[in-house]
């Protein structure tokens, strides 16, 4: 009788590399201050005497200016690398949040808002393509999941830290945020000056990978269909839309805004700490339906709430769900476009599809409660979370072609 076959350890995962973890630290930063200012702009926004609709349109302007600089965002990228790129935004977005705390009307608010974009934009698609260079082939799930987890967890803090700061006013918020981008400069700065060599950039023996190229791949242009879902019910509803309807149930006050961003923050985060490592074991594919599927399911049942109560607990899980989604994603598109090429106009693309969503969303969602309710606006976020899910059933898996 032949002795039992051994089974063979594991391989070892390869560790993330030390510049993925000071983006992850930037990253929390950035996101603790964008935690206190998101529970609070639609009121300040409301403050200057508008109604619903107006106020999604400053939430919106900032993933518009957003989605138009996205591409020569991603060609400054392409032609300078990520870092100075990265460092860039950053500031411009630190200046336009400090004028938006002074602005003594709607359309300055508006102005100030839609301008710090730009930064946005070019800190994210460069953040992005550093993620691809810096990150192991087999850890790119893991390096994205890790890098979501920093924003999160500033989105947990910055929430609750604004809620203690409740009595400074709505300004407030505006001034620590901007404090706060200035700070996450410095640490870039400081931590990554060797980073520039290993991002690759256009030249003429490595031509940047073009746009047709990939949309040759199936498993892209599915990403870009969840990108906009992505974008318009987790990320625009979410910010723009819940915090008006959780003011709404049962009296609630102002609290339950940002108690209820960071109930989805805090499903979020604890489902990242594994779908990381399940992206780069199981597949890209799998978690994206999975996440797609339960989330679209949960969206309907948040405009179904009746208490705070309930709101929290769904929205918990629907963070669970889209923490499926965002790993998975940025996967995707780090396997098609490779760590050896660069890819700014690529990643700008995908990155256009999220901003899309959140610029249409919330203005859609606005017009939608003003005339049915905001059930219905709920209801149609959660459809086209289930439409996307559709979509990722007929593409195919990209995992096996990553270089």
């Amino acid at each position: 009788m032949a002795p039992p076959s051994k089974r063979s350890p594991a391989a070892p995962r390869p560790p993330l590399p030390r510049e993925i973890w000071v983006l992850v630290g930037a990253a929390f930063i950035i996101a603790m201050g964008y935690g206190l200012v998101a529970p609070v702009l639609p009121a300040y926004a409301r403050s200057f005497d508008v109604g619903v609709t107006a106020a999604t349109v400053v939430v919106s302007a900032f993933a518009f200016m957003r989605l138009m600089f996205a591409l020569p965002g991603g060609r400054l990228v392409s032609r300078f690398g990520g870092r100075p790129v990265y460092l860039a935004g950053l500031l411009i977005v630190a200046l336009s949040t400090g004028a938006s705390a002074l602005a003594a009307d709607y359309w300055q608010l508006l102005l100030f808002r839609g301008l710090g974009g730009i930064g946005s934009t070019m800190f994210t698609v460069s953040a992005a393509s550093l993620v691809v260079a810096l990150a192991p082939v087999k850890g790119r799930g893991r390096a994205s999941a890790a890098y979501g987890s920093g924003f999160l967890v500033g989105n947990i803090v910055g929430p609750l830290v604004g809620a203690a700061l409740a009595g400074l006013g709505l300004r407030a918020p505006f001034v620590i945020y901007a404090v706060a981008l200035v700070i996450a400069a410095a640490v870039v700065a400081g931590l990554t000056r060797e980073v520039g060599a290993a991002t690759p950039v256009r030249s003429a023996a490595q031509p940047e990978m073009t746009m047709a190229e990939a949309m040759t791949h199936g498993a892209y242009r599915a990403a870009l269909v969840s990108g906009f879902v992505q974008g318009w019910s987790n990320l625009g509803v979410r910010v723009a839309i819940i915090p008006l309807f959780a003011v709404t149930l049962g009296g609630a006050g102002q609290w339950a805004a940002g108690a209820t961003l960071a109930a989805f923050a805090i499903g979020n985060l604890l489902t990242l700490t594994r779908s990381g490592a399940a992206v780069d074991r199981i597949g890209r594919r799998p978690l994206l339906i999975a996440g797609l599927l339960g989330g679209g399911v949960l969206t309907v049942l948040v405009g179904l709430s009746w208490h705070v109560s309930v709101l929290l607990v769904l929205s918990f899980f629907a963070g669970g769900g889209s923490a499926l989604i965002q790993p998975a994603q940025q996967a995707v598109v780090a396997d098609v476009v490779g760590n050896q090429r660069a890819g700014g106009t690529v990643l700008a693309r995908f990155q256009m599809s999220v901003d899309a969503g959140q610029i249409v969303g919330p203005i859609a969602s606005g017009l939608v409660v003003d005339h049915l309710g905001y059930g219905w606006a709920f209801a149609l976020a959660g459809a086209l979370l289930l439409l996307g899910s559709l979509r990722w059933l007929r593409a195919p898996e990209s995992m096996h072609h990553a270089t």
